[in-house]
C-alpha cells in the first residue's frame, strides 16, 4: 500500500536509504572523472583505456537501465533495488582492487549493471510507497539530496585521488552498500500491485532488444575508440555495430511487448526533445570528460582542486533549476529549448581561454558560470516538455526513453570527441598536444549545441499552456513526481553530473 508518510520514522528511512542507493551511482559518475590523469599514470595505459573506463559504465547502464525498470515492475522493487546495491558494491571493490586497466574497465562494466538495478529502483520505491499527497513532496527530497551529491561528488573525488588514492573512489562505495542494505530490507517496503512478482504476465522481457541495443552501443563505442588505429577490425566492428541497430529497430517493431515501442516516437514534439537531448547531453558530457582533464593536463591542477573548479555549475542547477521550471510554463518551452543549448555553447568557447597556468576568477569561472546558466535555463524544461508530450500513461515510457537517449548521446560523445579532435592516444601526457586537441573539441560541442538549439526552435512550437504537467503533482512540472519506472530523472541533478 502507499501510505507511508514522509514525516513517519518509516518514510525518513525510506528516503535516507533510496538517497543512499541512487547516491553510489551519481558519485561514482562524477568522481571518476577527476580520477583519470591518476588512473592512466597508475595503470601506465593510453587514452582509449581511459575513455573505457568511463563508457564501460556507461554502455552496460544506458543498454540495461530500461530492462531494470520492467525487472523492477514484475519481481519487486525493493528486492531489484537492492540486487543492484550489492551487486554494484562487488563490482566497485573489484574496481578499486584491479591490477590492470582491462580489469578496471571489465569491472566498471559490471557497475553499469548494478547501476541499471538501483537506478530506476530507487525512484519507483517512492513512487509505490508513500502516501499520494506525500509523494511530491518525498521527490523534491530525493531530488535535493541527489543534487546535494552530485555538488560533493567532484569535491570529494579531488580529495580522494591527492589523499588516499584513486582506488578509494570505488573503495568508498563498499561502506556505503553496507550501510543501504540493512536499511532497504528492514524498513523499505517491498511494491505491490504492479511490483509483485505475479502482478505481471511471464515473457513481457524484451531481452532481446536490450541485448541488440547494448551490442550495438559497444560496437560503436569501439569502433569509434579504435578508430585511430585504421584497422580492418575497426570497419568490420562500425558495420556490425550499425546492423545491430538495425535489428534492434526491426526486434522493437515486431514484437507486441518491445521495450521501446517505436509509435512513441510519432510525437513530433517528442522526436524533436529527444534530439535536443542527445545534443545537449552528448555536448556536456564530452565537455565534463575533457574539462577535468585540460585543468589538470595543461592548466596544472591539482585533482581536488580541478573537481573543485566545476562545482558553480551543479550549485547553479541546485539553486535554480525549479524556477526555470516555473518561466518555462509561463513562456513555453520553445525558448528555453533554444536558449539553454546556445548559452552552454558561449559557455564552451570561453573555455577556449583556457591553457597553462590559467586563472581560475579570469579564465575558467565566467565560462563555467554561462555553462551553468544554459544548464539551468535548458533542464527543467526539457524533462517537463518530455513528460508532457506523450499520453500520462506512457509517461514513464518517455522518460526511460529520454534517460536512455541522453546516456546513449554521452557514450558516443567520449567515444567520438577525442577521435574528431585528433587526440592521440598518449595526448594527455603532453600539455600542448592535449592543449590543441581540447580547443577543437570545444569547437565541435559548441557546434553540436547549436545544432540543438536550433531543433527545438523550429520544432518546438508549442505554448506554455500545452506543457501538461504530470497527474497528481504539484505546480511546475520540473518538481512533478515521476512515474513508476521514470528513473533518475531529478531537474537539480539531471544527468550531466552521472
Amino acid at each position: 500500500m502507499a501510505d507511508v508518510r514522509v514525516a513517519s520514522p518509516q518514510g525518513k528511512w525510506l528516503l535516507c536509504t533510496t538517497v543512499l542507493g541512487s547516491s553510489m551511482a551519481l558519485l561514482d559518475s562524477t568522481v571518476v572523472y577527476v580520477a583519470l590523469p591518476r588512473i592512466g599514470e597508475d595503470l601506465d595505459t593510453g587514452l582509449a583505456a581511459l575513455q573505457w573506463t568511463v563508457n564501460a559504465y556507461m554502455l552496460t547502464l544506458a543498454g540495461l537501465i530500461l530492462l531494470g525498470g520492467c525487472l523492477g515492475d514484475h519481481y519487486g522493487r525493493r528486492k531489484v533495488f537492492v540486487t543492484g546495491v550489492v551487486w554494484f558494491a562487488v563490482a566497485s571493490l573489484l574496481c578499486g582492487l584491479a591490477p590492470t586497466a582491462e580489469v578496471l574497465i571489465a569491472a566498471r562494466a559490471l557497475q553499469g549493471v548494478g547501476g541499471a538495478l538501483l537506478t530506476p529502483g530507487s525512484l519507483a520505491l517512492i513512487q509505490a510507497s508513500f502516501h499520494p499527497d506525500d509523494r511530491g513532496r518525498a521527490v523534491g527530497l530525493w531530488a535535493g539530496f541527489g543534487g546535494v551529491g552530485a555538488a560533493v561528488g567532484p569535491f570529494l573525488g579531488g580529495w580522494l585521488v591527492d589523499g588516499p588514492g584513486w582506488r578509494w573512489v570505488f573503495l568508498l562505495n563498499v561502506p556505503f552498500a553496507l550501510l543501504c542494505v540493512p536499511c532497504a530490507l528492514r524498513h523499505v517496503p517491498e511494491s505491490d500491485g504492479t511490483g509483485r512478482a505475479e502482478a505481471a504476465p511471464q515473457g513481457r522481457f524484451d531481452v532481446l532488444g536490450a541485448c541488440l541495443g547494448a551490442l550495438a552501443l559497444a560496437l560503436v563505442t569501439f569502433a569509434l575508440i579504435e578508430a585511430r588505429t585504421g584497422t580492418a577490425v575497426v570497419a568490420v566492428t562500425a558495420v556490425a555495430g550499425m546492423a545491430a541497430g538495425v535489428a534492434f529497430v526491426l526486434v522493437e517493431r515486431a514484437r507486441p511487448d518491445p521495450m521501446m515501442p517505436l509509435d512513441i516516437f510519432a510525437s513530433r514534439r517528442f522526436t524533436a526533445v529527444n534530439l535536443v537531448t542527445i545534443c545537449s547531453d552528448g555536448a556536456l558530457a564530452g565537455f565534463f570528460f575533457l574539462a577535468v582533464l585540460q585543468l589538470q593536463v595543461v592548466a596544472g591542477y591539482s585533482a581536488l582542486a580541478a573537481g573543485t573548479a566545476l562545482l558553480p555549475t551543479t550549485v547553479m542547477m541546485l539553486l535554480f533549476s525549479a524556477r526555470s521550471g516555473e518561466l518555462a510554463e509561463r513562456i513555453g518551452p520553445r525558448v528555453p529549448l533554444t536558449v539553454g543549448p546556445l548559452l552552454c555553447a558561449v559557455g564552451m568557447l570561453l573555455m577556449l581561454r583556457v591553457g597553462p597556468d590559467a586563472s581560475y576568477p579570469v579564465d575558467v569561472l565566467p565560462a563555467l558560470l554561462v555553462l551553468g546558466l544554459g544548464m539551468v535555463t535548458l533542464a527543467a524544461p526539457l524533462t517537463a516538455t518530455v513528460l508532457a508530450s506523450v499520453d500520462t500513461a506512457r509517461a514513464g515510457l518517455a522518460s526511460g526513453v529520454n534517460n536512455t537517449a541522453a546516456r546513449a548521446a554521452g557514450l558516443i560523445a567520449v567515444g567520438a570527441l577525442p577521435l574528431v579532435s585528433g587526440m592521440s592516444e598518449t595526448a594527455y601526457r603532453s600539455p600542448g598536444a592535449f592543449d590543441t586537441a581540447f580547443r577543437r573539441a570545444m569547437l565541435v560541442c559548441a557546434a553540436v549545441l547549436v545544432v540543438g538549439a536550433t531543433v527545438a526552435f523550429t520544432a518546438v512550437r508549442h505554448l506554455a499552456s500545452d506543457v501538461a504537467r504530470p497527474t497528481g503533482g504539484p505546480p511546475g512540472g520540473a518538481m512533478a513526481p515521476a512515474p513508476p519506472g521514470a528513473g533518475e530523472k531529478s531537474t537539480t541533478g539531471r544527468r550531466w553530473t552521472a
